[in-house]
């Protein structure tokens, strides 16, 4: 019988396995630089040509190879990482495996030189096609150098699958930044096609990011370090201003080790989220150092992913430490305005998100005025409770006025003695003008009031106690069936947020209560409004009490064309800043932004 199952040779079988270690000439970049920093180095040169698709060198002043060490290193599964299986749950170093000079030297034209401390000269080993050539003597500085050439020149299937040289470019400039990133107290040099792309010395993580990613950036990080009995997290986030339209700049290293985790990513993004405008991504960095035992970094030859043995835990320490991170920040934007335009003569006003910040506000419940803090360390925080204030009960009217105020003699005494924190105006029947010591701060009312909606409509799905209004004379409301079927899936948190809904006939809803905040007026229709939106938003992939409170809170806050009294004008204000988050709407657009006495005195000459 004709036998139909053998064993491939050699050379074959490295060749698979090469193509899971060494993908592209990133690949080759990135097993040699993490062997070059688990051998102790100092300085990392990386040197490139063609993107790596013809040269690339990797050289550190590291430990270095003995000549028997150096033979050995390219057979598979040699490694001086690990000994034991003990060895491998508890993991130190990024290599481990023993697989990457075996692989790479599979499919690429190898030469490596090599000196340890005690020796007093070197070895030179080539290694072409995975055939060892025999070694020589070499004089080096102790340490290694690593040079591949000529990268799939025997897969050449595998070569042309190769993308452009900026494509590849790219890949290897991203890793040798993200070594960088890790090891702050390494010094990188990156050389591609005898230009020198960047050049760092060993400093701190915040002076590498501004290295590595500019000084504007770096001036709008965030630093965070939490320690707990099962991980420690620290590094940088960006201010929401910062934001990225990608990921790509979004840096996650476990125990030094860069990573790809969507968990944890979705955690940082879940604690930005309602500061992001939609499409962005915040940038960070951030370190989580962890118990080995308590990791499997061995999921997969890349290395790229690890599976942690309490995956919730982590999930809900790193949204903590990040909204922490971010509360201890102002996030409000200032107002600067620049000189007239020498082309159109205009002014330009620009928004500041990073200078001039506005400490958090406080108002008097006695005389309706805004306080600012003082900030030498106050905790500024309001003195009423948000959840004890009625809904907004203004009429939808306009008005042609550009600026509301009403008559002194309306105002009460507080109001009419003209005190910094007293005066407050409605302009357009859209933004609130309030002032402040420090200027004027101006607050978009609908977005204001959808914050506080939001998070009221959140703490009612915490507590399960809805706020409801019965109806005199229930609705009807005629729904497609969708919408039917939508209010079915839904319906607990419905009756959560406050809707006692009945159904009458198969398409048919009675509304028989509403949510104490709904105006009158609006309860004909609050119903398929808050459906319409719910169902935009459920391809954004946000879970359903989210979306539901999102929801809610766009269609009943109040709108622009909606007129304010001073009272209620002060009461929105004050809810605002109770808030855990007054300064962003629940879709990422800014509440508040601040223009100085500063800069008003600044374009009227007064210096």
């Amino acid at each position: 019988m004709k036998q139909s199952i053998h064993i491939l040779p050699d050379d074959i079988a490295s060749k698979i396995a090469a193509g899971e270690v060494i993908q592209r000439p990133a690949s080759v970049v990135k097993e040699a630089v993490e062997n070059s920093i688990d051998a102790g180095a100092h300085h990392i040169v990386v040197t490139i040509k063609e993107s790596g698709k013809s040269f690339i060198q990797i050289a550190d002043d590291g430990s270095g190879m003995s000549s028997s060490d150096l033979d050995i290193s390219f057979e598979r599964h040699a490694t001086s990482k690990i000994r034991t299986y003990d060895d491998l749950e508890n993991i130190r170093t990024l290599g481990f495996r023993g697989e990457a000079l075996a692989s790479i030297a599979a499919v690429a034209q190898v030469e490596i030189r090599s000196r340890t401390a005690d020796e007093d000269v070197g070895v030179h080993l080539k290694v072409e096609g995975g055939v060892k050539h025999t070694p020589e003597p070499f004089g080096m500085e102790p340490g290694t150098t690593l040079t591949v050439k000529n990268l799939f020149y025997n897969t050449p299937a595998r070569r042309n699958f190769l993308k452009t040289n900026a494509t590849e470019f790219k890949h290897i400039l991203d890793t040798v930044q993200r070594a960088a990133l890790a090891n702050p107290e390494l010094a990188f040099t990156f050389i591609s096609d005898d230009d020198t792309v960047f050049s760092v010395e060993k400093s701190d993580l915040h002076t590498r990011i501004r290295e590595l990613y500019g000084e504007e950036l770096s001036e709008g990080l965030m630093e965070c370090n939490e320690e707990t009995d099962y991980l420690t997290v620290y590094g940088f986030f960006a201010k929401p201003e910062y934001s990225r339209r990608t990921r790509n700049e979004q840096f996650l290293f476990l125990n030094r080790r860069y990573i790809i985790n969507r968990s944890i990513n979705h955690a940082v993004y879940r604690a930005y989220e309602h500061l992001l405008i939609k499409g962005s991504y915040p940038f960070y960095v951030l370190f989580i150092d962890v118990d080995p035992s308590r990791i499997d970094v061995n999921i997969h030859p890349s290395k790229l992913e690890a599976k942690f043995d309490d995956e919730r835990s982590v999930y809900g320490i790193v949204t903590s430490v990040v909204r922490k991170t971010l509360a201890e920040h102002d996030m409000v934007p200032s107002l600067t305005m620049s000189g007239p335009d020498e082309t159109t003569g205009h002014t330009h006003i620009n928004q500041n998100r990073h200078r001039s910040p506005l400490q958090m506000l406080r108002v008097n419940p006695q005389t309706g005025e805004i306080i600012e803090n003082s900030g030498k360390g106050e905790q500024a925080t309001t003195d009423l409770n948000l959840f004890q204030r009625d809904s907004f009960r203004s009429p939808h009217r306009r008005t042609d006025d550009a600026m509301q105020e009403r008559p002194a003699e309306e105002r009460t005494g507080e109001e009419s003695g003209g005190t910094e924190s007293g005066l407050i105006y409605q302009l357009h029947n859209k933004y609130i003008l309030a002032q402040i010591r420090s200027g004027l701060m101006i607050i978009d009312q609908h977005v204001a009031h959808e914050r506080v909606l939001y998070e009221r409509a959140l703490k009612r799905f915490t507590t399960r106690n809805p706020a409801s209004q019965q109806l005199l004379f229930p609705e009807t409301v005629e729904l497609g069936h969708a919408d039917v079927e939508l209010v079915k899936e839904i319906q607990p948190l419905l009756n959560t947020l406050g809707f006692d809904l009945k159904t009458f006939s198969k398409n048919t809803i009675v509304i028989e209560g509403i949510p104490a905040d709904v105006r009158p007026g609006y309860e004909h229709n609050i119903l398929q409004k808050v459906l319409d939106e719910y169902r935009s938003n459920m391809n954004a992939q946000i879970d359903a009490r989210d979306n539901l409170a999102k929801s809610f809170a766009c269609k009943t806050a109040i709108k622009t064309g909606d007129r304010l009294t001073d009272e209620e004008m002060r009461d929105l204000i004050d809810q605002l800043f109770a808030t855990e988050m007054p300064y962003v709407c629940p879709h990422g657009r800014p509440v508040v932004i601040k223009l100085s006495v500063d800069e008003l005195d600044k374009k009227f000459g007064r210096t």
